[in-house]
């Protein structure tokens, strides 16, 4: 629906794919290109992570330091699939497992394109006035489904999370806990924050910054978080709702965080992430108070939330296959209906 797309959703610019998981070098998803600049689908050659990059440079190239400028700059790297140019993997020679070389070269790449972007600041005399934000999406993917490879008989996943458990997909740290950086000379003191932040508080915390109001938006769920990141305080954010649907959530209060499946055979887990970062003790029998508080939370979310536009689709399309169909949560729908 092009009513989501960026040009529609207030920005002045757009460039690159829209849906992302593309070939590198073809700018396809499954035979479909995915490369568009300002809604017009563009067909060009060379490697996206290049190509975003240099576009990135083309911006602030052309842009008047005396006004303010916005930039979003979100590569698809280093998500599947596993491609990088044969200069990058020469790099790397020395892997001898394909997946890992390329992934490697494609963080190389990444890299090297951030630096342009930096020194297109520096030019410009925009460097010490700049901002710049810098983090993933999720954690690195550690299962089939979620790297978008059907056969991993011929795939090593090369992502690690560390001491984290699991990956993308999942509502343990390896998937939703991923490290970012902050940088703006003279305004941010250098160091560590280990405070919760979430994605949301980005938002309020830029708006404010940039002298935006707020005040015309639906109340947000993210917060000001600008002194924990410039100057280490401790953060205003207490909670993390890490993910509410009908069939699982995960919800963390303070140092503990709930993780709740509810199809049959129902699972509860309930993990100190301040003492147990891995989630290797799950507590939940030692600690019944707690997972009641946080299941109530997640169960008063699920009051509010919409429906899920995916689930929705994808049970429709079993529903279409089968004679039995599937009913989500909170669905009247009888067995033997009709199709």
């Amino acid at each position: 629906d092009r009513k989501y797309w960026p040009r529609q959703r207030g920005f002045d610019h757009q460039y690159g794919p829209l849906i992302g998981e593309i070939d590198y070098f073809t700018h396809q998803q499954h035979g479909v290109l995915d490369w568009f600049k300002n809604n017009e689908p563009l067909q060009e050659e060379g490697y996206s992570t290049t190509l975003i990059g240099n576009e990135a440079v083309r911006v602030i190239e052309d842009h008047d330091p005396a006004t303010p400028l916005y930039l979003y700059l979100t590569f698809n790297a280093p998500h599947t699939p596993y491609q990088a140019p044969q200069e990058y993997l020469d790099q790397y020679e020395q892997i001898s497992d394909p997946s890992r070389r390329a992934y490697s070269g494609m963080i190389t790449a990444l890299d090297d394109q951030i630096g342009h972007v930096l020194d297109a600041l520096e030019e410009k005399n925009m460097r010490e006035n700049s901002l710049i934000v810098f983090h993933s999406d999720n954690g690195g993917t550690r299962n089939a489904m979620f790297a978008g490879e059907g056969d991993m008989s011929k795939v090593i996943i090369p992502c690690d999370n560390g001491p984290y458990r699991d990956g993308k997909g999942s509502l343990y740290e390896g998937g939703t806990r991923v490290v970012a950086l902050a940088n703006w000379p003279g305004h941010i003191r250098s160091g560590e924050v280990d405070g919760m932040i979430h994605v949301v508080d980005m938002y309020p915390t830029l708006a404010k910054l940039a002298g935006a109001s707020t005040a015309k938006c639906k109340p947000l769920d993210g917060l000001d978080v600008w002194s924990a990141i410039s100057e280490g305080r401790p953060s205003p954010r207490t909670e993390v709702i890490y993910n509410v649907e009908p069939f699982r959530a995960g919800v963390r209060e303070g140092d503990w965080k709930l993780i709740w499946r509810t199809p049959l055979p129902s699972a509860t887990e309930l993990y100190n992430i301040a003492e147990d970062p891995s989630e290797k003790n799950d507590v939940a029998g030692d600690h019944p108070e707690k997972v009641t508080m946080l299941q109530q939370r997640a169960n008063d979310l699920a009051a509010t939330m919409a429906k899920s536009l995916l689930l929705q689709t994808e049970f429709q399309g079993i529903r279409e296959r089968l004679s039995m169909p599937p009913a989500l949560p909170g669905q009247e729908m009888s067995f033997n209906e009709e199709q």
